[in-house]
Order: C-alpha cells, then sequence, then structure tokens
C-alpha cells in the first residue's frame, strides 16, 4: 500500500510539472497567437485575428512594450531614438462569436508565463514627474536564471509579479484610439493586481468584442510613476466567456478568492475614485441585496480605495476592493 501511495504521489507531482510548455494545472489552450499578430491602436475597425466560441482556452504570446525597439544590449542612445508609434504591441483582437453589445465578456487569466528578460526606462517627457525628471535613463534586466526576482541593484531585489498591463475589447468607434490611457473598454489599465488567477470583467462594446492583451510587465507598483514598469515579453494562457443578462458594468471590474474590485478612470483622481465608488455601491446593492446607504457605509469601513495608475496624466486609474471574507452568509 506505501508503495502505492508513494507512485501515486509522484505520478500527481510530475503531472503538474512543465512539460513542452504544458501545465496540467490550467485547461489545455485551444488556439495559439503569437507576438507578431498584433495591432497598438484601438477601434472596432481592426479586423480579428482569430474567431472562437464563447468557453474557449487562448494562449498568446505578447512582445514587449517597445515592440523589439530596445533589447538586453540597449543604451542610453537606443533610448534616445525610441519612437512612440509602435508602443505597445496587443496580441489579437480575438472575436468571440455571440458577444454583442451589452454583454460582459469575462476572462480568466489562467496562466502568466515570464520571459527572458525585461527593461525600465525613463523616457523625457513622459511620466508622472516629468517635468523634475528630464534626463533619459534604462536598466535592463536577465531573467534567463531566476525569473522569482529582478536584480534592481547589489543589495535590491524586487519580487516579479507578472501581469499584463494593457488588456481590453473594441471601443464602440471606427476612430484610431491610443492605447497610453485606461479607458470603458479596458486599455492602459497597469493594475498590478491582475496577475494569474484573475477573472476580470470587461463591458462589451461591439459584436464580437475584438478582446486585445499585452504591455506586460514583470512587477510594477501601484501608479507607475516613472513611466514604465519592469517591461517584459510574456506568454499568457486565458479564457474568454460571454455573459448575457446579467449585471451590467460601465468599465472593467474583476475579482480573485481573495476579494471583488471595481475600477474607475478619470482626468483626476478625484474624479476616478468617486466613480470607483459608485460602481462598488451598485455591486453591492446588485450582487448583495444592500440598499445604497447601506452599500455606501460598507465601502468606508471595509472598501480599499487604491491609486493603480497615474503616469497616463492627465489620465488615472482608481479600483476599491471590498473582501469577500465579509459576507459570512454567502
Amino acid at each position: 500500500m506505501k508503495t502505492f501511495l508513494s507512485i501515486l504521489v509522484l505520478v500527481t507531482l510530475f503531472s503538474c510539472t512543465k512539460n513542452n510548455d504544458t501545465y496540467s494545472e490550467y485547461p489545455t489552450p485551444e488556439f495559439f497567437l503569437n507576438q507578431d499578430q498584433t495591432h497598438n491602436r484601438w477601434s472596432n475597425s481592426i479586423e480579428p485575428v482569430i474567431s472562437v466560441p464563447s468557453g474557449s482556452v487562448i494562449e498568446v504570446a505578447t512582445e514587449e512594450a517597445s515592440d523589439q525597439q530596445l533589447s538586453t544590449s540597449s543604451g542610453i542612445n537606443d533610448l534616445n531614438d525610441l519612437s512612440f508609434d509602435p508602443i505597445h504591441p496587443l496580441t489579437g483582437p480575438v472575436y468571440v462569436q455571440n458577444a454583442e453589445p451589452g454583454d460582459v465578456l469575462k476572462v480568466t487569466l489562467h496562466k502568466i508565463e515570464m520571459g527572458d528578460w525585461g527593461w525600465t526606462a525613463i523616457v523625457p517627457g513622459f511620466g508622472f514627474l516629468a517635468d523634475e525628471f528630464t534626463d533619459p535613463y534604462l536598466k535592463t534586466f536577465d531573467f534567463s536564471k531566476d525569473k522569482s526576482t529582478a536584480k534592481f541593484s547589489d543589495n535590491i531585489s524586487i519580487p516579479l509579479k507578472p501581469f499584463p498591463g494593457v488588456m481590453g475589447v473594441a471601443p464602440a468607434t471606427s476612430d484610431s484610439l491610443s492605447t497610453i490611457p485606461p479607458r470603458a473598454n479596458g486599455g492602459n489599465m497597469d493594475d498590478p493586481n491582475i496577475v494569474e488567477g484573475t477573472v476580470v470583467y470587461f463591458p462589451v462594446f461591439v459584436e464580437g468584442a475584438l478582446f486585445s492583451i499585452g504591455d506586460t510587465h514583470a512587477a510594477q507598483g501601484l501608479g507607475e510613476v516613472c513611466g514604465t514598469a519592469i517591461e517584459a515579453p510574456m506568454k499568457i494562457v486565458y479564457e474568454v466567456e460571454v455573459i448575457k443578462n446579467g449585471r451590467s458594468i460601465q468599465e472593467p471590474q474583476y475579482e480573485t478568492n481573495e476579494y471583488y474590485a471595481v475600477t474607475g478612470f478619470g482626468e483626476t483622481i478625484d474624479e476616478a475614485a468617486k466613480k470607483a465608488t459608485r460602481y462598488m455601491i451598485d455591486y453591492l446593492v446588485d450582487e448583495h441585496g444592500l440598499s445604497r446607504e447601506d452599500a455606501y457605509a460598507l465601502c468606508s469601513l471595509a472598501g480599499d480605495l487604491k491609486i493603480a495608475e497615474v503616469v497616463d496624466v492627465p489620465h488615472m486609474l482608481v479600483t476599491m476592493h471590498m473582501p469577500k471574507n465579509i459576507f459570512t452568509g454567502n
């Protein structure tokens, strides 16, 4: 019996290890996109690269934010020549069958796998304190031997928590919109809480939703104040599901096992924070049956407002997190 149990444990452990880039702890991808199947604008006129049914699992490769303008051998001169035209290559769009305006697209981030390198920079004219930091700055990182930490200096190591900085659905316009700011469709949310295992909800504005993802970050603090995270290429496995006849949302929301979160964007912190508070009140009323007054009070007692990003001045993103463990009757 002991021998049988030992073999069973070994088989179980083996099935959860990496084998030809396949992991048993998440659904097997059915569709694959590479880092050349990209765009870097938001528009409902961009043709989808693939059409999939609701419930599909997709594996995508993403390029780092400069779209190969920078590398581990880059220096300040390369940064001075950086063009913003190809910034934010987004893998997609993915047409999700039966998605229609008014629906919600549920995106589950099953697996985020690090690439071998990354970079961070201060780009003159860009960043929260752009008027104070006017000189270019560039630091690169090698993750080929260690994908758990970034060696910032001899005595500073940063834990890596990879996540997509930009993801979203197409807006209801054929205009070519920049990917730089956050928007109602998602966009450049730069929220380091949206990591592997997170479920993100997007309002659908066009037929097929047209979902895209990219601008992957190896590590970033809330705010991304200097203008960049550790920008790095990655591989992401995600699942898309169309939710019909459910609760409507105006901007992206997300959840983990520990909390439910809403996002609000605006051109001031005040505007974004007020929107996030209102969206959380709506959630508590719709999903937990609270009165608006009780929901407002609960936001004050248990909700956590967080500044997700301020770098895209004047565009700000604020979130509110509500812990799930306070709802003991559910």
